[in-house]
């Protein structure tokens, strides 16, 4: 029955079914997306064709800064091994990009060879020519850290025109290139050299669309004073934001990244606490890989349908026969009136637009008669897939999530702080006395004993109204004191003997201080009353 319905009708009613998140993206976007971009030719203008690696791919890390800010030795300090092509020194010594990718043997493998590879994501490289992919190479080795994630290693980055002009290629359209592959990217500055040159800031600018991927590390500032610590950190959120202009604060991480003795220990805890925070960012970056890809893959969609409306206007706009340069100069010149034009008929947000000195620049060169019309089709069908496909794919997501939850990375500097005495903030707090054989609290029980006997015991217990007139005199919110009255009712009766009035006290202590509570009372906490002997 209804054979006359053709199958290609009948699959467009049907949802798509995908296996894995990965699979779904590219499947997406060789039937979806890819079509409207080749037909209003947008690897020309923005980025190439995304190939089957970049979604398979690990997670990838950028690092970006000026030489001599300790890139390379922050990979060195990450994975806890030299990798191959490594060089390290005071004056500019990386003058290749290098990505640090897992092998089962040390070796390098130089650019021409990488990019006709269809294992590795940097086929499209190819564009960059010859002077690009003799200054690029990939560093293998077996590592544990390089088992989730890749590293990207930069050259440094040089004050004046000379170094611009000596690269042979566009270091800034490269860096581009490989911010919209990446999951995370690192800007690293020296303490000590503070000054944005103007390539800097160009590399920086051209980073504008990818700002949720950026974070800024202050490396090398255990070599100042607490005090110009401060003013260093200040100088160096003014200067990024000036070139930074979006109204949020970048997040800034300080510390020094190598594994050589702190010059300056004055500051020692807030590095760790930084370098702490830091490695949960990039441990992170496995688990929401497939989320960064399907970010990406909206924010290109957006990207290609406000490619197609400007072209087809263009197209629209041009004569048949005569005047077609002069026409063609008018519409370049007059194209951020192109753009508000589609902005008001298209409900377009102004951020979705390419920046407009860039797109005025690569229509120069473009024969706007091969340019094709609009075909609502074909955007239809992007419209369906971020309407629709994507929103599957989100559910998709969330539960690959939870089949891997301990997906994250391991190894290297990031085992030496997970367990055991010099992981963060062990000892601290809460964690006070974790190793003692006496009960931590104890030491200060005669002076809790002194109040507890004040606020009128039944039984050797007070009621929760007669301790919380004692508690609230700690000024502490109620939400918190409510979550220490929980933890120190150890035996659950509503009622606190002189043991559990202590532990309450000690932990308004714990708060006092700027620890965090913990959310169960750890073993070493409970009152020697309470503990069960085995």
């Amino acid at each position: 029955m209804f054979s006359w319905v053709s199958k290609d009708a009948r699959r467009k009613k049907e949802p798509e079914l995908f296996q894995t998140v990965a699979e779904g993206l590219r499947q997406l976007y060789a039937q979806k997306l890819l079509p409207l971009e080749e037909h209003y030719r947008f690897h020309e203008f923005h980025s190439p064709a995304l190939e089957d690696a970049d979604f398979d791919n690990k997670p990838m890390v950028l690092l970006v800064g000026q030489y001599s800010t300790g890139k390379t030795t922050f990979i060195r300090h990450l994975i806890e091994q030299d990798f191959p092509g490594m060089r390290i020194g005071p004056e500019p010594t990386t003058d290749s990009f290098i990505a640090v990718m897992h092998g089962p043997t040390e070796g390098v493998v130089p650019g021409n060879a990488l990019v006709v590879d269809p294992r590795r994501p940097f086929r499209k490289l190819n564009a960059f020519g010859n002077a690009f992919l003799n200054r690029f190479m990939c560093a293998q080795l077996p590592n544990p850290v390089l088992d989730s994630i890749s590293i990207i290693d930069t050259p440094g980055i040089l004050s004046g025109e000379k170094q611009r002009i000596s690269r042979g290629y566009d270091f800034a359209a490269v860096l581009e290139w490989f911010a919209e592959r990446v999951d995370r990217i690192i800007l690293l500055f020296d303490a000590h050299k503070l000054d944005i040159s103007d390539e800097f800031s160009e590399v920086i600018k051209a980073l504008k669309n990818h700002e949720d991927k950026i974070r800024v590390v202050l490396n090398k500032a255990d070599q100042i004073e607490t005090q110009q610590l401060m003013r260093v950190y200040g100088a160096l959120m003014w200067s990024l934001g000036k070139i930074i202009n979006t109204p949020e604060v970048v997040r800034v991480y300080i510390g020094s990244f190598w594994s050589h003795p702190l010059l300056i220990p004055d500051n020692r805890k807030l590095f760790e606490a930084e370098e702490q925070d830091l490695f949960k960012d990039i441990q992170s970056l496995p688990r929401n890989a497939a989320l960064r890809k399907l970010n990406d893959l909206i924010k290109r969609a957006r990207l290609a349908k406000v490619h197609a409306y400007i072209i087809s206007s263009l197209k629209k706009e041009m004569p048949n026969v005569f005047g077609k340069e002069s026409k063609k100069k008018e519409l370049v010149n007059n194209l951020g009136e192109v753009y508000q034009k589609i902005e008001r008929e298209h409900q377009i947000s102004s951020g979705d637009f390419p920046s407009l000195r860039k797109m005025q620049e690569l229509l120069q060169t473009q024969d706007f008669s091969k340019f094709q019309a609009l075909k609502p089709k074909l955007l239809d069908t992007v419209d369906d897939m971020l309407a629709n496909d994507i929103a599957r794919l989100m559910v998709m997501v969330r539960q690959e999530e939870s089949l891997m939850p301990s997906q994250a990375v391991k190894g290297g500097a990031f085992d030496g702080t997970m367990n055991g005495p010099f992981g963060h903030g062990y000892g601290e707090g809460a964690g006070e006395g974790i190793d003692d054989v006496e009960w931590v609290v104890g030491k200060d029980k005669p002076t809790y004993d002194e109040i507890f006997y004040t606020l009128s015991p039944v039984n050797g217990k007070i009621t929760g109204a007669n301790a919380k007139k004692e508690m609230v005199k700690s000024k502490l919110p109620n939400t918190v004191l409510g979550k220490i009255w929980k933890l120190a009712d150890v035996d659950k009766d509503g009622l606190l003997d002189d043991e559990e009035f202590a532990l309450a006290n000690h932990l308004i202590k714990v708060k006092l201080e700027g620890h965090e509570l913990p959310a169960d009372l750890p073993p070493h906490l409970i009152p020697p009353s309470k503990r069960r002997h085995e």
